[in-house]
């Protein structure tokens, strides 16, 4: 990858997040999949502590429970609610995260909470 794509790509992303996670979307990012795993573009990233999300290769269903999961909170409450600033969207987010573990009952999980069908299983073994 051209370095020039890579500092571009970093200097876009400095300072906007204490933690980030670089991922290759449908067509919403610049970058080739060869550039996203040359050695040296992970590199940068290592140096600039931030990690990569990718699917297994061949395997582009590995992130369709999360890209799931993103449409649920979107639907649920980011497009319901009005944010002022980057820190009540955050303490939404972990809000929602929560109540999606812990409260929210889903069908495909016998009307249970995930946190709670998962002690089921972890009980049942």
């Amino acid at each position: 990858m051209p370095p020039e794509k890579v500092k571009k790509c970093l200097s876009r992303m400095s300072g906007k997040l204490s933690r980030t996670v670089l991922r290759r979307g449908k067509g919403s990012n610049p970058f080739s999949l060869v550039d996203y795993t040359s050695k040296q573009f992970k590199t940068k990233l290592d140096k600039a502590k931030m990690k990569q999300s990718m699917s297994r290769v061949g395997r582009c269903i590995d992130n369709s429970p999360m890209e799931g999961f993103w449409g649920i909170i979107k639907c649920e409450m980011y497009y319901l609610g009005k944010f002022k600033d980057y820190d009540t969207l955050a303490v939404a987010i972990e809000n929602y995260i929560h109540f999606y573990n812990y409260e929210r009952r889903q069908k495909k999980l016998n009307k249970l909470a995930p946190m709670t069908y998962r002690q089921l299983l972890e009980n049942a073994a």
